[in-house]
């Protein structure tokens, strides 16, 4: 658990560092799946993880200008209704038919974009809100860990590491 912004938003930084990585991957490596990391290529595994930071970057705009967030109310509902396993498998598909320079782009803007609005959004918003903090830590700090080994696969498979 979290008491300021800062130290959550230092831990976020370290934890997607690693990740930092997959932009310095050549399109063709990027393209590659890896038994490794679930048959996925690292352009997958960076939708995937992209499609996490840009739920948490819109509910972080609509926290800082609001008490609540619809966004993160209609995705409760549809994780609930549809499974994860569904949602998932379509985010990848959709990273998938974005052109790669697209993907880049987006990987690397996203993650610097939604620690800019963290900072403007209250903490007692996000912070010291125990059930919004966990939603940030899930997408984010914990998301990143749960796919480390995909990234090591991921790097392994391209020489790296």
């Amino acid at each position: 658990m979290y008491f300021d912004a800062l130290s959550f938003l230092e831990d976020e930084r370290e934890a997607w560092r690693p990740f930092e990585a997959l932009a310095q991957l050549s399109d063709e490596a990027l393209e590659k799946p890896v038994d490794g990391a679930h048959g996925w290529s690292g352009r997958d595994l960076m939708g995937h993880l992209l499609t996490g930071q840009l739920l948490s970057l819109e509910v972080a705009k609509e926290l800082a200008v609001g008490e609540r967030s619809p966004a993160r109310e209609r995705w409760d509902a549809e994780w609930e209704a549809r499974g994860g396993d569904v949602i998932n498998a379509e985010d990848v598909a959709t990273w998938r038919a974005k052109p790669l320079d697209e993907v880049r782009r987006e990987f690397a803007r996203v993650a610097g974009e939604l620690r800019g609005y963290l900072t403007v959004v209250p903490e007692t918003r996000w912070v010291k809100n125990a059930e919004e903090q966990q939603f940030f830590f899930s997408e984010t700090i914990e998301h990143y860990d749960d796919h480390a080994a995909d990234l090591a696969a991921v790097l392994a498979a391209a020489g790296i590491g």
